[in-house]
């Protein structure tokens, strides 16, 4: 009968690995946070609509003012440079917009910049406004 002997081996922790997920859950984390910060915006006084739903984040929050000064970012453009912003975005069709205006912005103003982002080709436009309490 032979006698076998077993080398005990000491267990180890590797710890490469355990880098690389903290590294990717760090990336993770930051990205998501990153997404969740809302724009700058302004204080607008939104119309209300019975038929509101809540929309995807969009790449462009575009506020309107009452004078119809247009801001982005809590830059002010004009049409012909919102016409360029939109555009060197990239693909414009899958860019988003929402439009924020104050219930006090003549109609025109709200057209104006409608029509800055249809002539750089941008189709997903959306509206904001409140809800109304039901």
């Amino acid at each position: 009968m032979k006698l076998r002997y077993f080398e005990v081996k000491k267990a180890r922790v590797e710890i490469i690995p355990m880098i690389d997920v903290m590294l990717f859950l760090l990336v993770f984390f930051i990205i998501v946070t990153l997404q969740m910060i809302p724009d700058a915006g302004v204080s607008l006084q939104l119309p209300t609509s019975s038929q509101t739903h809540r929309l995807k984040h969009p790449k462009f929050t575009v506020n309107i003012l009452r004078d119809g000064t247009v801001k982005v970012k809590d830059k002010v453009f004009t049409p012909d440079q919102l016409t360029s912003l939109f555009q060197s975005d990239g693909d414009t069709v899958k860019t988003q917009v929402t439009i924020a205006a104050s219930k006090h912005v003549a109609f025109q103003h709200f057209v104006t910049v409608m029509d800055a982002a249809r002539r750089a080709g941008v189709t997903d436009i959306g509206i904001a406004a409140k809800p109304t309490a039901e």
